[in-house]
């Protein structure tokens, strides 16, 4: 009986940690290629595999540490990108360079 009991708390703390795991925020960072009202297009960190991100109302955007519209933000600029449950955009923060 212990055993099946050590088994099953153990069965459920990995089953818990499972899903704090699939729940986590993910980053990614890149270049911004055009921004819209609700689209962001970027590449990856190398400047290559450009893809877009669909934005909505909620969507946190952020320039230099302030807050900002989409836009805001220009080609060139560095981005981070937050996605959360079901690979929705929950934030955008880019920051640009003193030279543009």
């Amino acid at each position: 009986m212990p055993r099946v009991i050590a088994a099953s708390l153990m069965a459920l703390l990995v089953i818990a940690l499972a899903g704090r795991v699939i729940a986590e925020d993910k980053t990614h960072e890149g270049t911004v290629v055009s921004a819209a009202e609700s689209k962001l297009v970027m590449t990856d960190k190398a400047g290559k595999n450009e893809h877009t991100h669909m934005l909505d109302a909620a969507t946190k955007v952020t320039l230099d540490g302030k807050a900002a519209k989409i836009t805001d933000l220009h080609k060139g600029d560095l981005v981070k990108v937050t996605t959360g449950d079901g690979g929705k955009v929950s934030a955008v923060a880019a920051t640009r360079a003193a030279s543009k």
